[in-house]
């Protein structure tokens, strides 16, 4: 059995469709991620709805010297990359709600809650943004 060109079009297209569609169901992991100094011990914590995207893009704009947190940014250049660890420190579920889509408000509440747990073991965060 052969597949002329208009089957196999309309399976393409098909394939694309359905392609997409996963694209659009999958969720990414959401939380808060952790920057800690090896050298000074002091931490910077950001919460994200999607923690490998950030977790990237806080690699590269450190790599660069334009992260916002002029700080963590100053000590990066100082030590390098090394001496840092960038580690995922909570992560947060999706509502079983379907229609529930933003995340934010739970986000700041998940991270007030670890920059005060945080705070209570004496941690040292880097200074606020700019």
């Amino acid at each position: 059995m052969t597949i002329n060109e208009e089957e196999m079009g309309y399976l393409f297209l098909n394939r694309k469709k359905e392609l997409k569609e996963q694209y659009r169901q999958m969720k990414p992991q959401m939380g808060i991620l952790i920057i800690r100094s090896k050298a000074s011990n002091k931490c910077y914590i950001e919460a994200t709805q999607d923690l490998k995207s950030k977790i990237n893009s806080t690699k590269f704009k450190l790599g660069f010297g334009n992260h916002p947190n002029r700080d963590l940014q100053k000590e990066w250049k100082d030590y390098g990359e090394g001496n840092f660890t960038i580690d995922i420190l909570d992560t947060l579920q999706y509502s079983e709600d379907e229609a529930k889509t933003d995340y934010t408000e739970d986000l700041a509440l998940l991270q007030t809650i670890w920059e005060e747990k945080l705070l209570k073991e004496n941690v040292e965060f880097y200074g606020k943004r700019g």
